[in-house]
């Protein structure tokens, strides 16, 4: 298992995007988190077929804080069954992941 991963999540709209990824790095569950879209997703939803716009928001994070990462978008998203999927990072620069690592870590008070 890599020591870090990136974490993909969609939603419905741009400001939802933008709260998911600001709540997530306030909570330092990720390190940064990227907003791309809008996308057009094509999915099977209540016995029907579904086309619809939305939002991808990648997180970066270290491996280990997964768990809590996973929690904190299920308890803030909108979705009933939210995309969460994790893909490891195989190589990074030493210094990028290196500040991943201290971004996810709660700072003394």
């Amino acid at each position: 298992m890599a020591e870090h991963i990136t974490v993909l999540t969609t939603t419905d709209s741009r400001e939802a995007a933008e709260a998911l990824a600001r709540s997530a790095v306030e909570a330092r569950v990720a390190a940064c988190a990227q907003i791309e879209g809008p996308v057009t997703s094509v999915y099977w939803w209540e016995g029907e077929v579904q086309t619809d716009q939305e939002w991808r928001v990648l997180y970066k994070t270290p491996a280990a804080r997964y768990d809590a990462l996973e929690a904190h978008i299920r308890s803030v998203h909108t979705y009933d069954t939210p995309e969460i999927i994790a893909a490891d990072i195989a190589r990074g620069s030493a210094a990028y992941l290196s500040w991943l690592d201290r971004e996810t870590t709660t700072p003394a008070t």
